[in-house]
């Protein structure tokens, strides 16, 4: 949990606003749960929101820098990162 903070942390800069960083932290969350269904509705429930709308709004309309946040992750000097440096 401690390198999921970290990460969300690392890439909080690349959304302009608060509520699409949270977003983002309840989607990926609701990614990496054991939950069967990995839609925005399921994910929304895990993460204990009273529907998808925010994370339908992360993924339809809110702005950030796929490519550079994509670097973020890449540059983690976390050793059980998956992506190569």
């Amino acid at each position: 949990m401690v390198i999921f903070n970290e990460l969300m942390i690392r890439i909080a800069g690349r959304f302009g606003r608060v509520e699409p960083r949270r977003a983002a932290s309840a989607y990926v969350r609701g990614l990496l749960a054991d939950i069967d269904r990995k839609n925005c509705w399921n994910l929304a429930e895990h993460a204990g929101l009273s529907g998808p709308q925010a994370l339908q709004r992360l993924l339809r309309t809110a702005r950030w820098d796929a490519d550079a946040m994509r670097d973020d992750v890449r540059a983690s000097p976390w050793p059980c990162s998956p992506w190569p440096y």
